[in-house]
């Protein structure tokens, strides 16, 4: 059984591609994320299929943001696919309307802090208040898991603080912007190794160009695994 620290991107175009890079992976990898960017691809399809006939995690990046009725209906609707993990925005009034939605199912509502991809130049453009990213981080956090959040999206390099939060406590923490060593950043700003962010607090971690670009992605899933194996 693979380990399900690790969360496998599958930001591919369509169900198709998803599944078919979900076959040569194997039992490499036992959850994926599904985002966005497959949403109109068929990626409510694949996470189906993907958790009913392959039993894998799956993890539905949709970091919802609207009216709290709009919210809690959108996630009453997703909770039937019977999935693991689903993001919000980590604004107190989203959480709290995100788990009305999941109300007696097993569905893990996570509040995203502040994008991974970044930096406070891009926060003074959307004219987010002053202040360290790393501080608003905690922040943020703080007030989603004080809402009601299962758990927080943020970058690695936030994960030991937001781990060291009271409110943090029985939590989950997971950290996109992970990179082996040697990989390029992509979009990602605030990275940190597989390794490393499970070290500073992280239970799982999402990894994907790295390995969906690489020649051979079953051996990309497995090199990460073996790192997290010897941690």
């Amino acid at each position: 059984m693979s380990d399900d620290r690790l969360i496998v991107a599958l930001d591919v175009p369509n169900a198709l591609e998803g599944l078919q890079l979900a076959e040569k992976i194997g039992d490499a990898v036992s959850f994926y994320k599904i985002g966005l960017g497959m949403l109109t691809g068929g990626g409510l399809a694949l996470a189906n299929e993907l958790k009913q006939e392959h039993g894998k995690r799956i993890f539905l990046d949709m970091k919802l943001f609207d009216i709290g009725a709009t919210v809690e209906k959108a996630v009453r609707g997703l909770a039937q696919f019977d999935l693991d993990f689903l993001t919000v925005h980590g604004d107190p009034y989203v959480v709290k309307a995100a788990k009305e939605g999941a109300a007696g199912k097993d569905l893990k509502i996570l509040g995203v802090t502040i994008l991974t991809s970044l930096d406070r130049d891009d926060l003074d453009g959307a004219l987010i208040k002053e202040g360290n990213i790393t501080d608003l981080v905690q922040e943020r956090a703080g007030n989603a898991f004080t809402a009601g959040a299962d758990g927080i999206i943020c970058s690695p390099q936030e994960a030991a603080l937001i781990r060291a939060l009271p409110e943090a406590d029985g939590k989950l923490i997971v950290t996109p912007g992970v990179r082996p060593t040697g990989a390029a950043l992509g979009d990602q700003k605030r990275v940190a190794t597989p390794s490393s962010a499970i070290k500073d607090g992280a239970d799982h971690i999402v990894v994907g160009r790295p390995v969906w670009t690489a020649p051979n992605p079953r051996a990309a899933a497995l090199a990460i695994q073996d790192e997290l194996a010897n941690l």
